[in-house]
């Protein structure tokens, strides 16, 4: 019976040094996947190649010789000796590469636990072999049940709630502090990656006006255009402090960019009105003093941090569950993988009495002249009828006694009793 096996190395077996060299770029997926089905030893094939793993995954009937075919192939496209990656790579076959297919697209495995860009990657992998024709009957149900799986955990589990980066993280305590952020208004200071990353998903949940202040103000004018914001001199900062709800600061200041009694000369001008600090900058750019200040609210670099490792505790108490899930799935697709060992006997029992009673139905027609060829096509659709019934029983005996026990012993007493074999 042909095997599932997959190939790969990842983010915890490979450095990022020789993931490079393995990558595959979509052109690159295209033709390795055409390139491995090709090969006698194959029958179904799909490539996966992120930033943090590339897996071959294979329908074969001789799992070592698939596992090194594998292998002289990556060694062969990439111009990489085995040598310097065979160390680096795992191998699964059988319910330990479903699992594996599962955990991956449900982001068991991924560096950030829970992070959803990972299914994204692999339909993606899984719409190149099908529109290359290289994953068929197995693979095909192993994909769309990876994809099922991993929206039942996504579901029925809170492994993506909670955020477990400092992007992330702001939004979320944006969300407890206002309660939305639509039309809430932010000011950006400096231009650091994380902060720019920030502004970016606040701006996704649909914030109001966004400012820019930078120490050159051409940077500022080309950031404010990227989030359609207003670009604003840097000396223009405090004057606009009583305009704004979220203040992310990143500019590589060596002292406090706005202090206590910044705010607190605002105070009337802002009528209470909340004010949200996040603080990416290493030194501060924000006085910590302000939060002494009624309805200000500052976060640094480590409060954030804090907020993420509580979060990450949390997914992996989530993971717990989810694993339970995949599991479950492992168990259920193995049983429809073994009843495919069953599909030629099943087919041949019903091509044989089917056949035996479409000869003698047009026997007895043949000899019925008085019958019209809507009486003709009456008889036909009622034996049909009865084949099917008759057939049922036997069928699901098939079916139900291929996951259970040894299935050769029904199969074979089926074949010998129905001769089917030539």
């Amino acid at each position: 019976m042909s095997e599932i096996i997959l190939l790969g190395l990842n983010h915890t077996t490979a450095p990022v040094e020789l993931r490079e060299c393995l990558a595959f770029t979509t052109d690159d997926t295209e033709r390795a996947v055409v390139q491995l089905a090709d090969n006698p030893a194959v029958e179904e094939v799909v490539l996966f190649s992120t930033c943090n793993r590339i897996e071959v995954l294979l329908v074969a009937k001789d799992p070592g010789k698939a596992v090194e075919l594998s292998k002289s192939f990556l060694s062969e496209f990439k111009q990489v000796p085995v040598n310097d990656f065979n160390i680096a790579t795992y191998v699964h076959c059988g319910d330990e590469a479903v699992g594996h297919v599962f955990r991956v697209a449900a982001s068991l495995d991924s560096m950030m636990l829970g992070e959803p860009q990972i299914l994204g990657q692999i339909k993606e992998a899984y719409r190149t072999a099908s529109e290359k024709r290289t994953s068929g009957v197995i693979l095909n149900r192993l994909m769309h049940r990876a994809f099922f799986t991993a929206k039942r955990i996504r579901n029925e589990t809170g492994i993506g709630d909670n955020a477990v980066s400092i992007s992330y993280a702001a939004v979320q305590l944006g969300r407890k502090i206002f309660g939305t952020l639509e039309n809430k208004a932010v000011l950006l200071l400096g231009a650091g990656e994380m902060a720019e990353l920030a502004v970016e998903h606040l701006v996704r949940h649909h914030v109001g006006r966004v400012f820019v202040a930078n120490r050159t103000f051409e940077r500022g004018v080309t950031l404010a255009a990227k989030y359609k914001g207003q670009a604003i001199r840097f000396e223009e900062v405090k004057e606009h402090l009583s305009q704004v709800d979220i203040i992310i600061s990143s500019t590589g200041a060596t002292d406090f960019v706005i202090r206590r009694d910044d705010i607190k000369a605002v105070r009337r001008r802002r009528r209470n009105r909340s004010l949200f600090f996040i603080d990416i900058a290493v030194p501060r750019d924000i006085d910590p003093d302000i939060n002494r200040l009624e309805n200000a609210y500052v976060y640094d670099i480590d409060d954030l941090q804090g907020v993420i490792d509580e979060n990450i505790e949390d997914r992996q108490r989530e993971a717990v569950k989810a694993q339970r899930i995949v599991d479950e799935a492992v168990i259920r697709f193995r049983r429809w993988h073994d009843s495919l060992d069953v599909v030629p006997t099943i087919v041949a029992l019903r091509d044989k009495v089917s056949g035996i009673a479409a000869v003698e139905v047009d026997k007895r027609i043949k000899s019925m002249d008085h019958l019209s060829a809507a009486d003709h096509d009456a008889i036909r659709n009622m034996v049909n009828a009865m084949v099917n019934k008759i057939l049922h029983d036997p069928t699901q005996f098939l079916k139900k006694g291929s996951c259970q026990g040894d299935k050769s012993i029904p199969l074979d007493i089926t074949r010998k009793l129905f001769k089917l074999d030539p």
